[in-house]
């Protein structure tokens, strides 16, 4: 099976567990690393608001915490088709492989693909912090 429907597949499952009383958003991600292992995320809101976690860096921590660190695709699922948020491309942009790929996807099958460098352009890398 192709890794973009593989993906889809298991961001579509991840939205269903979405935790989102307050906005009933339901996003899922799915995430490749450079090993091949797939992690996902889906949205956990949170009372406080600024305590909510978006699915991708859900999948992206789950990912981290098993010492995953180069990540090769992004599936983000949404009923509507969202895109990440800023916080989710800054948390990518950590550990985005050189050639890394967004893809992003709706209830209807409609797809975007993209290279992270396209989304994010000049992105704040751990590189600038190296002397």
């Amino acid at each position: 099976m192709d890794i973009k429907k593989i993906l889809r597949e298991k961001a579509m499952e991840a939205s269903a567990n979405a935790y989102s009383p307050y906005s009933k958003a339901k996003v899922g991600s799915a995430i490749v690393m450079s090993d091949g292992s797939i992690y996902t995320g889906c949205n956990i809101e949170n009372a406080s608001y600024g305590g909510t976690i978006c699915a991708e860096r859900v999948a992206i921590l789950k990912a981290v915490s098993e010492k995953k660190m180069q990540i090769e695709k992004v599936y983000v699922y949404t009923k509507e088709g969202w895109p990440p948020c800023g916080m989710c491309r800054q948390v990518m942009s950590e550990f985005a492989g050189p050639s890394m790929e967004v893809i992003i996807g709706d209830v209807a099958g409609v797809e975007k693909t993209m290279k992270f460098s396209d989304l994010m352009p000049l992105s704040f890398t751990p590189e600038h912090l190296k002397n």
